[in-house]
């Protein structure tokens, strides 16, 4: 039989998904690893790990470093924060998604952000400031930092079309990840940027995404007032 093309996470996702149904990949055993996936799939190995993670996330995948992955033998039931590219996000929505670059510069980041990357102080990072629209209305502010010794081909990216956010997620495998939420305050710039009042109560997600050890991007999303997070079980 003649696999399918498969153009996204969430298709990749399905069929394995399906086979693991099906018990083409029985409960403890080893799946096949990312390349041949990709191969078989007709899609990148970045996008076949985004797929593999999510389901590893899902408690439906064993998945170690050097080991291999594998279906694990008494899936848990667990709640899971999705999190997608914002383009997604907005669309899910049923909303128009809208894209504006602020800044692309590349610069020696903060102490904090170098110390949190693990990369020397004063090394340079590619910073990205860009403005996520639904129906034309701000709807999250990103500010990231890009690790070119991790990821060598962002220097090749304006980033003007399309987002550091999904370009990232679509090209740049990962193991782990880091997130935090936390609640601030509108300052001037962040309320003329998303359009609300100065001391609007605002949601914050910090995600710091990993290679083994090597730091791959750091970005802070600020959502505009109202925003809510959504869950599943």
């Amino acid at each position: 039989m003649t696999v399918p093309q498969f153009r996204t996470w969430q298709s990749v996702q399905t069929e394995v998904l399906r086979r693991i149904h099906a018990r083409d990949w029985k409960p403890g055993a080893f799946i096949p690893n990312e390349a041949d996936l990709s191969n078989e799939f007709g899609c990148s190995r970045a996008t076949v790990n985004r797929a593999l993670q999510s389901l590893a996330e899902d408690g439906i995948l064993e998945r170690r470093r050097k080991a291999g992955t594998r279906v694990v033998k008494q899936p848990v039931t667990k709640a899971t924060l999705e999190i997608a590219a914002i383009r997604h996000e907005v669309e899910d929505r049923n909303q128009a998604y809208g894209y504006q670059l602020v800044r692309r510069e590349v610069a020696a980041p903060p102490t904090a952000i170098s110390g949190a990357m693990r990369i020397p102080i004063g090394e340079e990072l590619l910073h990205i400031s860009a403005l996520h629209l639904a129906d034309h209305q701000p709807y999250a502010f990103e500010d990231r930092w890009v690790n070119l010794a991790s990821v060598p081909s962002a220097a090749d990216q304006d980033f003007q079309e399309i987002s550091a956010n999904e370009w990232l997620l679509e090209n740049i495998p990962f193991t782990n990840r880091d997130i935090a939420f936390f609640a601030t305050s509108a300052v001037e710039d962040m309320a003329q940027a998303l359009n609300c009042p100065k001391g609007s109560a605002l949601l914050c997600y910090d995600r710091l995404t990993w290679d083994g050890t090597s730091s791959i991007t750091k970005a802070c999303i600020t959502y505009a007032p109202d925003h809510q997070l959504m869950a599943r079980f």
